[in-house]
């Protein structure tokens, strides 16, 4: 019989608490990474995350509570990291401890900024962690709803069957079914770019284009996503799958939707930092699209992503959406 592995979480937002209900409903031990002291004390005195899923009772019998990233990191086998992608490189260059051995799985939507890689690369490289022992967790999957526990569906993708199968396991319940895929880097691809396009959609809400619109919008977005994932990473993939369309359909129609949230305040009127500080949570999908769009310029032959280009155009140059959004209505079919 094989030992059972051990899991840590680090983040303390929404994905992170909803990741950490699920583990709750099977394993007996789990250690959580939250990075403030308060925090740590509000989750214990009134067992509820004070700003994230705040519905969601917190089983403390199960949980070991440190903002102590090292110690969090040294004490398990499974690391599952659901840190916002701007944030990721701060709070991983505290780890001091050797996580080369350990599984890693990235619940991370988006390239970590200050080295334009994609979450599984960045520890493969900054912390010698082979690529077979990295896991990536996709979607369709709102906490939200997770929290209410309505059937929700993930995708676990990693190289290596065995630790998919185990993490699959591990969150799996009555209200959660979990599938295994091999397409790491497309997965990975696939939650960063599903952002930039929730974003789009909300912007075109925003600006009052309606259903029909949106839907034509969608159309275009999935055969943009094929196009620019073969062009980063080539191999047989089926794009209507539940982990590349599936989760691109409900970040952009969904009003759980932060990235939607977002684009469709830019869309209202806002600005970009006005929208950010009224939002009071990250919107992944205004860093991804920097990301996105600067991959794409370094290919010699660069994909066609005019929603990306769009979006860009609306976040980075200060263009008017409503403008941007026109000539975009005649690019797209």
């Amino acid at each position: 019989m094989k030992p059972k592995l051990s899991y840590a979480v680090f983040g303390d937002g929404s994905w992170a608490t909803a990741i950490i209900k699920m583990l709750c409903e099977n394993l007996d031990e789990i250690y959580w990474y939250v990075r403030k002291p308060q925090t740590i004390e509000y989750i214990q005195k009134e067992k509820h995350n004070p700003k994230y899923l705040s519905s969601v009772e917190i089983d403390l019998s199960r949980l070991n509570l440190s903002c102590d990233i090292n110690f969090v990191a040294s004490k398990a086998d499974i690391l599952i990291f659901v840190i916002p992608s701007a944030f990721i490189y701060e709070q991983v260059n505290h780890i001091s401890v050797d996580i080369s051995t350990k599984i890693i799985v990235s619940a991370v939507k988006g390239i970590v900024p200050e080295t334009g890689l994609l979450v599984a690369e960045h520890f493969s490289k900054t912390s010698n962690v082979p690529m077979s022992n990295i896991a990536v967790i996709g979607g369709p999957c709102h906490a939200e709803e997770v929290a209410l526990e309505r059937l929700s569906y993930l995708t676990i993708a990693c190289t290596n069957p065995e630790i998919s199968k185990e993490v699959s396991s591990r969150l799996s319940s009555h209200y959660i079914k979990a599938r295994i895929h091999e397409d790491i880097i497309g997965a990975e691809h696939a939650a960063m770019l599903k952002n930039i396009y929730a974003i789009a959609a909300g912007i075109s809400h925003g600006l009052g284009y309606g259903d029909n619109f949106q839907s034509v919008l969608m159309s275009n977005a999935i055969r943009e996503m094929k196009r620019f994932i073969k062009k980063v990473y080539k191999m047989k993939r089926k794009i209507n799958e539940t982990l590349y369309l599936g989760d691109l359909l409900v970040t952009g129609y969904s009003t759980f939707s932060r990235n939607r949230m977002f684009g469709n305040m830019i869309g209202k009127g806002y600005t970009v930092k006005s929208a950010q500080m009224e939002m009071n949570m990250i919107a992944e999908g205004y860093y991804a699209t920097k990301s996105a769009f600067e991959i794409n310029c370094k290919h010699e032959n660069s994909a066609k992503t005019p929603i990306i280009d769009a979006v860009y155009d609306v976040l980075y140059n200060n263009m008017n959406p409503k403008k941007v959004f026109k000539m975009l209505a005649e690019k797209i079919d």
